[in-house]
């Protein structure tokens, strides 16, 4: 069931919050036992057999919880052993389900070996749910999480918001809230949440699906073996950056929205990510869960055990950039393996390890960058405001780049795309542009740009919508910006980017204008329904 689909806004939403309110309002142990029957029917909507896969799974994962739980003091062994039993079967239970495939097609590819495999389909939201598992084991045998129940375990993991494409969520963030949840209406948590709810609505339907028809047909004649021009691949790049940036914009904000209807917030995860001005702070506005929880259980880790590993060697490691070995070990290194890795989380295929790899190479030239602009650079070119504008130029180039890869089907066809962008395969503009002679055939052929057939509507079309979304991306604050005074989100108090304003004007209240805006936006988003489109990261 998919949160911009008619059978959930009107029909699983309703029933799902009436029951919660009304069974709240006698016990708030049956409005929770509620939530969870309502998560696991959303879980099994789309397919009845996901409830008998992740039902063993938690349940395994919540005894060995307890096992680590009960051993971690008297006998530490027991303990640590069921951690790592616990991460092993996680990840195998991942990479069954998801991975299988992939290998078959590696194997085949390294030892000329055709093998076959039974078609594995793969449950829904398996990756997020995996991480939040692994987390929840750490998080116990840590001391972090040191009591829980078996009803708040599967609530923890099941809870239908954030239960398919995230935020990716800590055990120690969200029980204490739905321990103090009254399970009652309450008005704010309403207005909250429709406000969040209709403006991903709108993001996802409106927006991002808008985009997608200039840019699909594109990757698919590239996949067909045409050759990409330069305006046509900047449409395709661009084109998908800005789809995906509104379509996660719009599941995050949907995903906050429904949770705070039931009195609960979930962690900021999307933060106007095209404003960054370096992929490092990208990456600490996409996707932000899966950064914090890479950076907590990959990259620290890692890095940790090969400090520890130069000290034992007698090498310097009080700074990871006090010398090039030391960068390339300590920080180089770790962030490419965590990035690699966080590509092939993504999805099974060479193209989402590339796309990790290029991602992991660029974070790592932009520590180094940091460095040398810190020991050599003066105070005002590190924070002023003309370096800044360079370096968001920069990012926003890095990461349209990038994700042609994570958009393609094959290396092949991310390489047809790539070679249009920087025009080896020529420049061309659609035939009416030079059906009316002047000025502008004369400067066209000046600079060798060729006629093609496509459509002269289409192609303004999708420029008018990249400038369009790329203004209302570089320029307008986000919901949460928008919502700051009423704490949409855990988290949203500690981020005040630099260089950016709150716009007052522009901050919601309770007053008629906002309302009519509402309406309108709900509506537009609604209307927009007519044919189901999954949001892009529910396939990972």
């Amino acid at each position: 069931m998919l949160f911009n689909s008619v059978p959930f806004i009107f029909g699983f939403l309703p029933l799902v919050l009436a029951g919660f309110y009304t069974l709240g309002h006698w016990r708030r142990d049956w409005a929770i036992l509620w939530l969870i029957l309502a998560s696991l029917c959303f879980y099994a909507w789309w397919r009845p057999l996901n409830v008998l896969l992740i039902t063993p799974s938690i349940l395994i994962n919540y005894v060995l919880a307890r096992i680590i739980q009960h051993r971690v003091d008297e006998r530490p062994g027991i303990a640590r052993t069921a951690l790592i039993a616990g991460i092993v079967f996680n990840l195998c239970f991942l990479g069954y389900f998801k991975y299988i495939n992939f290998f078959g097609v590696v194997a085949g590819d390294v030892f000329g070996v055709n093998m076959v495999f039974a078609n594995v389909i793969l449950p829904l939201g398996i990756s997020f749910i995996t991480f939040q598992k692994i987390a929840f084991l750490v998080d116990v045998h840590s001391g972090r999480v040191t009591s829980f129940t078996l009803k708040d375990y599967a609530l923890f993991v099941l809870f239908f918001p954030q239960l398919v494409a995230g935020p990716i969520v800590h055990y120690r963030e969200m029980m204490p809230q739905f321990h103090a949840a009254p399970c009652r209406f309450h008005a704010d948590d309403m207005a909250i949440g429709i406000v969040l709810f209709f403006f991903g609505l709108f993001k996802k339907a409106v927006l991002a699906d808008s985009i997608a028809a200039y840019v699909s047909p594109l990757y698919a004649d590239a996949a067909h073996g045409a050759q990409i021009t330069l305006f046509h691949a900047w449409i395709a790049a661009i084109g998908f950056m800005l789809q995906i940036y509104y379509d996660f914009a719009g599941y995050s904000e949907m995903a906050l929205g429904l949770a705070r209807f039931f009195g609960v917030k979930l962690p900021v995860n999307f933060f106007s990510p095209l404003k960054a001005a370096s992929v490092i702070e990208f990456w600490q506005r996409w996707h932000m869960t899966l950064t914090r929880f890479l950076t907590a259980y990959l990259y620290n880790p890692m890095t940790l055990a090969l400090t520890r590993r130069r000290m034992a060697r007698g090498a310097p490691a009080s700074s990871a950039t006090s010398s090039p070995s030391a960068f390339i070990t300590l920080i180089a290194f770790p962030t490419i393996v965590t990035f690699a890795i966080c590509g092939m989380w993504h999805g099974a295929g060479y193209t989402y390890i590339v796309w990790g790899f290029i991602h992991g190479v660029l974070l790592t030239i932009n520590q180094g960058w940091r460095a040398l602009r810190r020991a050599y650079l003066p105070r005002r070119m590190v924070i002023g405001s003309p370096l800044r504008f360079v370096g968001r130029a920069l990012t926003f180039l890095s990461v349209v780049a990038a994700v042609v890869i994570f958009r393609a089907p094959t290396v092949g066809v991310a390489l047809v795309i790539w070679k249009g962008m920087i025009a080896i395969n020529g420049a061309t503009m659609p035939q009416g542009y030079f059906d009316h002679g002047g000025v502008l055939v004369w400067i066209l052929q000046t600079a060798h740009v060729r006629p093609d057939p496509s459509s002269g509507m289409l192609f303004i079309a999708a420029w008018l919508w990249i400038a369009g979304l790329l203004a209302v991306a570089w320029t307008m604050p986000n919901v949460l910006q928008i919502l700051r005074n009423y704490d949409p989100a855990l988290g949203i108090s500690a981020l005040a980017p630099p260089g950016e304003k709150q716009n007052n004007w522009l901050s919601w209240r309770p007053t008629t204008a906002w309302s009519v805006s509402m309406a309108v936006i709900a509506a537009a988003g609604i209307l927009s329904l007519g044919q189901l489109s999954e949001f892009l990261y529910w396939q990972f």
